[in-house]
């Protein structure tokens, strides 16, 4: 029996290896409903691995993953999809040439008939289009315009809502954010925090604190497969937060080491050396010295 007030969605200790690459190692984290968990890392930090873990695209080789207290096992992605775990990745998994209402009910198209006269039900579909982005409050100018017309932020704001549609009970968002700007990102993020307001228990996988750390109730920390720490809100600020992204004890070190080291000093006298040689090759700026012009070069007869 489920414990419904535990977490939808729990991680225990997972590791995934490829050969002898640690891609995971012991990592931890809990994903509850109506909350959002975000996952933080730089480049080659094992977020990648971590979401197709999640997704059932790849099997941890140690842990395991609970589904609202029970152990589960993904055998791929349709699996999790069937579990009510639903990933929204980078490239959003829609037809840039299909109209937006088409590309909303992808892959689980609406039918009318029965036996070998079922044919696609168009206007359910175009209406479930409408009323279900109206509800996570998107306005879409035109649902019969291409999806590819669209700006970033309204593409990810569409898959969101299609994820919503389709009974996502978890939803997986791979850096959703990356490459929006300022005003898109925003709209991105005011959609997540619906999506959690619906009851959804959302993993935001990002490497921006700042945008993380507005929507955020968990962080959990990567850096080269291993956890930097999974953290509730209240235990994390956002200085924090950036400073561990940051690799902030390596560049404490690091500043350390070159003031200790008379890094200073030995900028300086590689300069000075530099400004020797130039002066010793007779190229050293003369202000004072007036600057006649050059002599027409002859042309050679043909």
């Amino acid at each position: 029996m489920s414990d419904p007030t535990g977490p939808r969605l729990e991680i225990r200790g997972i590791s995934k290896y490829f050969g002898s690459v640690i891609s995971l190692k012991d990592i931890s984290t809990t994903v509850r409903a109506g909350e959002v968990t975000c996952v933080l890392g730089d480049n080659g930090a094992g977020k990648s691995t971590f979401i197709k873990t999640l997704a059932g695209v790849h099997q941890p080789d140690e842990g395991q993953l609970l589904m609202d207290g029970a152990p589960i096992r993904l055998h791929g992605p349709r699996d999790a999809l069937d579990r009510g775990i639903a990933t929204v990745y980078q490239d959003l998994a829609m037809i840039p040439l299909m109209a937006v209402w088409r590309n909303f009910v992808l892959g689980s198209e609406p039918t009318r008939g029965w036996g070998p006269f079922r044919r696609f039900d168009v206007a359910t579909a175009r209406a479930t289009a409408r009323r279900e982005l109206a509800a996570m409050g998107i306005d879409i100018r035109d649902p019969d315009q291409p999806v590819g017309t669209l700006s970033g932020g309204e593409r990810q704001s569409v898959a969101i809502a299609r994820a919503v549609h389709l009974g996502a009970r978890v939803l997986i968002l791979d850096e959703p954010t990356s490459a929006l700007g300022v005003r898109q990102a925003g709209m991105v993020l005011r959609y997540i925090v619906q999506a959690r307001e619906r009851g959804l228990g959302v993993v935001f996988i990002t490497h921006n604190p700042h945008h993380a750390y507005p929507v955020g109730d968990r962080f959990l920390l990567l850096k080269r497969g291993r956890s930097l720490g999974d953290f509730a809100r209240g235990e994390i600020d956002v200085a924090e937060l950036t400073r561990l992204m940051a690799g902030g004890a390596e560049l404490d070190a690091l500043s350390h080491e070159l003031e200790s080291s008379g890094a200073d000093q030995s900028v300086l006298r590689a300069a000075q050396e530099f400004e020797a040689q130039v002066n010793a090759l007779g190229i050293a700026e003369q202000p004072d010295r007036p600057v006649s012009p050059a002599a027409p070069t002859p042309r050679a007869e043909s």
